[in-house]
């Protein structure tokens, strides 16, 4: 409870996506590491061999979530850097083979500014196209791999609008053609299954803090034989891919919420968040005029809703929301500082008058439904009341007799 006056707030968080809490058996792990057992995993002594034992079961316990080695996941500072790694390392190493990197129109800024920053050193990046989904084609993929094609770089889901790309068909065009396949699996990974080889993947992105774990921390999947170039140098740390003392109290963490987040995908946690977010998403389209859901009905994460309200912008929402003590994001995270419209939205054929008016809610696993209720009944008010205000709103009359409208 936030106490402000006389008047008593409380606070719901509905921004998982942007980042989690610690989970208590998560914090409990690592405390030991910042002080007591606060050996360099690279020395020799006890101190240093007890700390490289844990980072190796760390390692273990990240392997067994998708179904990988141990020594394919190498320790990265968090998925900006797994992101960059993956596609930086592989342009650089294979360039001898060809110069084009095949990506989509939808991917995190950590995938999409890499790859403009490779076009500045002379390689070619393909852009692909989505549905009104949000959904990459494979047809239109399959087009745009040439001879000179050495990576495709698609994301497992969107961070804003929760769209599950179709991997592992994906992976297996990748793999019939010869071309190495990362996906940026931040979101997804601990939420829903992942099998690297089921999926074909050669590369995978992830991160601690999108799964109750510590910010700072993240990791890469390689698979062995995977041609790629370092991008720290300096010691022999990481199996020599990544130069620098391990985080070690993170790296804990990560394996304890990675252990954590596998019991409950078999235990089917995020089917009931999913079912919690269905039922926010259906109180939004029956109470409010004019509202679009964006992203794919079925193939969606759990915990992502992400809604268009027309006539008003999405800034304007998330700063009501937030003095009634509920967080949510406008976009992104990432992009919340910027009053732009979501590129994923405009990607996805949704006018920039319209995506303005984007609120993703992402939800947790102690969010309950009479928090779901308390959204739903002061938000109808907030988009009246911001509507009345807006220049729009009044320009274009609501369809009369009109229900809630829902984009899918």
């Amino acid at each position: 409870m936030l106490e402000k006056g006389k008047n008593m707030i409380k606070r719901i968080y509905l921004d998982h996506s942007a980042t989690t809490y610690i989970l208590d058996e998560v914090y409990e792990a690592m405390l030991p590491y910042l002080k007591k057992s606060f050996g360099n995993p690279s020395s020799f002594h006890w101190l240093g061999r007890e700390a490289r034992k844990s980072v190796e079961n760390s390692r273990e316990k990240i392997a067994e979530v998708i179904s990988a080695k141990p020594n394919e996941i190498y320790f990265t500072s968090g998925g900006t850097e797994a992101d960059n790694t993956a596609i930086k390392g592989v342009a650089f190493a294979n360039q001898s083979k060809g110069n084009q990197i095949i990506t989509s129109k939808i991917e995190h800024h950590a995938v999409i500014h890499t790859c403009q920053y490779l076009e500045k050193k002379g390689f070619n990046i393909t852009y692909l196209p989505v549905d009104k989904y949000g959904t990459v084609g494979l047809d239109a993929l399959k087009s745009a791999i040439t001879d000179k094609t050495i990576l495709i770089s698609i994301m497992h889901a969107n961070n804003e609008i929760g769209t599950i790309q179709p991997i592992e068909e994906i992976g297996r065009i990748a793999k019939e053609s010869g071309i190495y396949f990362h996906t940026d699996a931040i979101q997804s990974f601990g939420k829903i299954p992942i099998d690297i080889n089921k999926m074909n993947i050669d590369l995978l992105s992830m991160s601690a803090h999108k799964i109750y774990g510590p910010k700072g921390i993240g990791a890469l999947f390689i698979r062995k034989g995977v041609k790629i170039e370092s991008l720290f140098h300096g010691g022999h740390h990481e199996m020599n891919k990544r130069a620098g003392t391990e985080n070690v109290p993170g790296i804990i963490g990560f394996g304890k919420a990675g252990e954590i987040a596998k019991k409950d995908i078999e235990n089917n946690i995020y089917k009931k968040i999913g079912e919690l977010r269905d039922y926010l998403q259906n109180g939004i389209t029956e109470k409010i005029n004019n509202v679009y859901v964006n992203g794919h009905p079925e193939k969606r994460l759990p915990i992502i809703l992400d809604v268009c309200f027309e006539f008003i912008e999405g800034e304007s929402i998330m700063l009501k929301l937030d003095g009634k003590g509920m967080a949510v994001s406008s976009g992104s995270a990432c992009t919340s500082g910027s009053l732009e419209p979501s590129h994923v939205l405009l990607a996805m054929g949704i006018e920039p008058a319209l995506a303005q008016g984007s609120v993703r809610f992402s939800l947790g696993k102690e969010n309950t439904k009479q928090e779901m209720d308390e959204v739903l009944s002061v938000l109808p008010e907030i988009i009246e009341s911001l509507r009345e205000m807006s220049p729009f709103s009044s320009e274009i009359p609501f369809p009369e007799g009109a229900g809630p409208r829902k984009r899918h």
